[in-house]
């Protein structure tokens, strides 16, 4: 590939973008928006020049490094500074790129009165570096820099109002839960140098299959659960997904920039370029998979009581990862289905997040859909783009969800044994609750009766609902152009498949264990009642504006099924009380032992320095004293 040196200007440019924004500081406040704009739109075009010298080079030449330089060279240990430039870290260049551009552009004008949108666009540009580097990287060592690069920012940016306390310790929540999963990469690496004494794909991947038998299966396995630790982290997986509806606090761009292009991605990436290793440990791959299907069912249920509209999406984003990994944990048959749904849920996930964004702007800032409704009329573009967003997620035929998500489904259900029924059961199941709460949140934004002139207290509440400006509806258009259109256009002659088959190789046709067409009729006739209901509960009745009595599974969904007090059980107060222990320990025992010593020295020397009196007599009778014990000493030896 000819363009193969641009590679290291697709992570350079947004990041001196980045510098620039965030070293000049105030002296760039009046045109900083539109620098950050132009990095990332400057990054867009360097990596749609290397995709069309891609798409001209033959499939088996796809697959190339370029080597910068020698990082780290100490003992046995040689990681070099390279880039992998092949068709899935392609992908993922220019998902980020574009979808990221587009946020930008959106978050000209919808920061337009914050006085710190300069530094907002610096993040940004940081934002959109790091996860280039996270995919673009040619070992595990390389991706771990972008991996907390993606983790800074994200920090950075759901706090980024932080003169709110919840805000703050929102953007502390996601460091902190990511910092587990970190851990997780950083065992896996350890790993990997102590079985194959490297770190860089090129090494790993191709003898991941031999060091099965070399270095035992436990090792591998280890291996891939530690990286599927690390996975759960970035990707708001179980046990690590409570950060993801807390960080709905950051600006709405923000959430649309972690959803659908970066951070919450880079798990499923991560496992699905260490497929050789999870191929090599088969049941850390039924680990994922398990993990998959438990939580796109968990997003799922906590979606369908949400009244927050973002945190509605935040739970879909949750149970849409799940689905990719899912399939990840499926094997080779998967991993394209994995990056397929990733790619296509990018667009309509960024567009329905930018939708609620312009409901947000004009209903102000208000997030209660129980105090929306009947907005299709003054928000005509946002309710037509965030419709289109809306069916492709349910996967109604021909929107970009059908050809993604349905062949999630379809791939489920093939195997033996007991795996297919509970798999594709579940991935089923999904389809029909996801139908129903992004149902229940289109039609309670946008259909039925007005609900926003009053705050539920009978108060009256002055608001003129209008259209986001053109800054912000362009995006939204072209996101829910790709929202229609994409799927269908990469799913023709499995085109998107044979792409990726340079990285996931080749992976063999397997007929389910029930006919695709009675798949595709269940999946479609759930999803058609899970609408249904929805429409029936929150466009044709009307929608109390506080929230009514419900079952006790409601309630625990509203309260994200006790996740957060599942956690405080388990984790956060067992860990208090062990850092408890540890420290009166160590002020008893090793303080205090110590302190102790020193003490008893102390007052040892306070009444030594009595005897330093400054009489003369004293010291002659000292003097003598010492005469009189050396003369016993030598009466003694000569005796």
């Amino acid at each position: 590939m000819q363009t193969l040196s641009l590679a290291p200007w697709l992570v350079a440019t947004p990041m001196i973008g980045a510098l620039v924004l965030l070293v000049a500081g105030r002296r760039t406040d009046r045109w900083g928006h539109w620098l950050g704009v132009l990095a990332s739109a400057a990054t867009f075009v360097v990596g749609l020049v290397m995709l069309l010298d891609m798409l001209g080079t033959p499939a088996e030449e796809r697959v190339g490094t370029h080597t910068v330089g020698t990082w780290i060279d100490a003992g046995a240990l040689h990681v070099d500074l390279g880039f992998q430039v092949d068709p899935l870290s392609m992908t993922f260049v220019m998902l980020v790129t574009f979808v990221g551009t587009l946020i930008h552009v959106y978050s000209v004008a919808y920061m337009d009165h914050d006085v710190d949108r300069r530094r907002f666009f610096g993040y940004l540009n940081l934002f959109v570096a790091a996860m280039l580097l996270l995919v673009l990287a040619d070992s595990y060592l390389l991706l771990f820099v972008g991996w907390e690069g993606v983790g800074l920012a994200s920090f950075l940016l759901i706090g980024f109002w932080d003169g709110k306390r919840e805000n703050a310790v929102a953007g502390k929540k996601a460091f902190v839960m990511n910092r587990v999963g970190d851990m997780g990469l950083i065992v896996a690496m350890m790993l990997l140098l102590a079985t194959f004494g490297a770190v860089d794909f090129a090494t790993v991947l191709p003898a991941a299959g031999e060091g099965a038998t070399a270095a035992g299966q436990g090792m591998m396995t280890a291996i891939g659960l530690m990286l599927l630790l690390a996975a759960c982290g970035k990707s708001a997986q179980l046990p690590l997904q409570a950060w993801l509806g807390d960080a709905m606090a950051g600006p709405t761009p923000v959430s649309a920039l972690i959803h659908a292009a970066t951070m919450v991605t880079a798990g499923v990436y991560l496992l699905v370029r260490s497929g050789p290793i999870l191929e090599a440990a088969p049941d850390a791959q039924l680990v994922v998979a398990i993990v998959g299907a438990l939580t796109l069912l968990f997003g799922a249920i906590v979606g369908t009581a949400k009244d927050d509209i973002k945190k509605a999406l935040a739970a879909s984003t949750m149970s849409q990862i799940g689905y990719m990994m899912l399939a990840a944990g499926l094997g080779p048959v998967g991993y394209a289905f994995a990056i397929f749904h990733l790619l296509t849920h990018g667009f309509f996930k960024a567009g329905l997040f930018l939708g609620a964004g312009s409901v947000m702007h004009a209903m102000d800032d208000d997030v209660n859909m129980r105090r929306f409704g009947g907005l299709a009329r003054l928000l005509p573009v946002t309710a037509i783009t965030m419709g289109l967003g809306w069916l492709a997620i349910l996967g109604v035929p021909p929107f970009s969800g059908f050809w993604s998500k349905d062949k999630i489904i379809e791939a489920a259900f093939v195997g033996e044994g007991w795996r297919p029924w509970v798999f594709g059961l579940a991935a089923l199941l999904g389809a029909g609750i996801t139908a129903y709460y992004m149902s229940r949140l289109f039609f309670m934004t946008f259909a039925g009766r007005r609900r926003w002139s009053t705050d539920g207290a009978d108060h009256t509440v002055e608001r003129h609902p209008h259209e986001a400006p053109r800054l912000m509806t362009w995006p939204m258009i072209i996101l829910a152009a790709g929202s229609v259109l994409l799927g269908g256009l990469l799913a023709l002659g499995d085109r998107f498949v044979t792409w990726l088959e340079p990285v996931t190789g080749h992976a063999e046709h397997h007929e389910p264990v029930l006919p695709v067409w009675l798949l595709m009729t269940l999946t479609l006739v759930l999803v058609l009642l899970g609408a249904f209901l929805a429409f029936r509960q929150y466009a044709m009745a009307a929608v109390p504006v506080e929230p009514p009595a419900a079952p006790a599974v409601v309630r625990a969904a509203r309260v994200d099924l006790y996740q957060d007090a599942v956690n405080e059980s388990l984790v956060m107060r067992p860990g208090q009380y062990l850092t408890r222990a540890l420290v009166y320990s160590d002020r008893t025992a090793v303080d205090g032992g110590w302190l102790g010593l020193a003490g008893g020295i102390g007052r040892l020397g306070a009444r030594l320095r009595r005897l330093q009196n400054g009489y003369v007599r004293s010291y002659a009778a000292t003097m003598l004293g010492g005469l009189g014990v050396v003369g016993l000493v030598v009466w003694a030896l000569a005796s």
